[in-house]
């Protein structure tokens, strides 16, 4: 199976599905990895350029990842590119990683440019629709990313509802934090969600949630059974 995970902002792989790469990838899946802000340059504690980009390349080799689609779009301002230049530059990494599943943030995370990503990808995802000869999807899901997607202050919109779980034990997680920890300044002491308590006590109750041992969840939101697949 090929997995293309498509995120906002470096880090986003790893604390949206980190444990799963892993565990996917350890398991002869090809997972590859779609960052729309490889720049993040409005973010707190920003390493230099060159230090970010060691940081993804690190941390996407801990979790086995195949390969990296690196775009250049505006840090916390990705609503001022035209949704069509989003969704074109996912579409190219669909073409290229032909993936069966693509996993991607949830519409309602409170960071603005996981919704914008989402919208796109959403948008993305029907390539196989319009574009003779494309592989078709199988399946599509949402990710929660620790420090967006459980605000959810905007009641107009679901909530994230985790309906899939990977259970991927505590070597998951603990290889899920030290990809983490690979980005120089995102993680944070408890109580922070960006802390190791805090992903650690996730993954502990979407475990219990689902009845495994440490799992991480998902909202499978588009799946397509045919003969052929």
């Amino acid at each position: 199976m090929k997995y293309l995970i498509v995120v906002a902002h470096p880090d986003d792989e790893a604390l949206g599905a980190g444990a799963s790469i892993w565990k996917l990838t350890q398991e002869g899946n090809q997972v590859d990895v779609c960052i729309m802000c490889t720049e993040a340059k409005a973010r707190a504690f920003r390493p230099e350029d060159n230090e970010l980009e060691c940081d993804m390349d690190e941390a996407c080799r801990m979790l086995g990842v195949a390969k990296k689609y690196e775009g250049t779009f505006p840090n916390i301002e990705m609503n001022n590119s035209t949704h069509l230049s989003l969704v074109q530059f996912i579409e190219k990494a669909i073409a290229e990683s032909e993936p069966d599943v693509i996993i991607t943030h949830h519409p309602a995370d409170t960071n603005n440019d996981h919704m914008h990503t989402s919208m796109a990808c959403q948008a993305a995802i029907r390539l196989f629709q319009r574009r003779i000869g494309m592989k078709p999807l199988r399946e599509m899901w949402f990710m929660e990313v620790l420090s967006s997607t459980e605000w959810s202050v905007n009641t107009s919109m679901n909530r994230f509802q985790p309906n899939t779980f990977i259970e991927v034990g505590k070597d998951g997680i603990d290889i899920k934090i030290k990809a983490l920890a690979t980005y120089r300044g995102v993680m944070r002491p408890y109580p922070h969600p960006r802390s190791e308590r805090a992903i650690e006590g996730l993954a502990a109750y979407r475990g219990a949630q689902s009845g495994t041992d440490y799992a991480e969840a998902f909202e499978v939101v588009f799946r397509r059974l045919t003969d052929n697949v």
